[in-house]
């Protein structure tokens, strides 16, 4: 009895583990793209953790909420925080924090 939950528990944590991994790469591609597309410096080439939660997509269905930080340049000789929320895998919502336009 023991032995099977043990074993469900290390598939469930496996699992989670590798959605994280996909989520976190589906995040940092797209906070690069966003940065192209403004002509941006993406600092650091990565992103970092920032929030879990549970929420509904569009159609009512339950996923995981994921939100990522990062920080990029208008400037180069600045720093400024963008934020990504992925929905399952799924990219919900990207913000960039205020830059001045060149």
């Amino acid at each position: 009895m023991w032995e099977g939950a043990t074993i469900a528990l290390i598939g469930l944590t496996t699992f989670f583990w590798l959605d994280s991994l996909r989520a976190r790469e589906r995040a940092l591609r797209a906070g690069r793209t966003a940065c192209e597309r403004h002509a941006l410096q993406f600092l650091d080439d990565t992103v970092a953790f920032a929030r879990l939660r549970l929420a509904r997509d569009d159609d009512g269905q339950l996923h995981i909420a994921r939100t990522y930080t990062f920080e990029f340049s208008d400037t180069g000789n600045n720093r400024r925080l963008g934020a990504i929320v992925m929905l399952g895998g799924e990219l919900q919502d990207l913000q960039l924090e205020p830059f001045r336009m060149q």
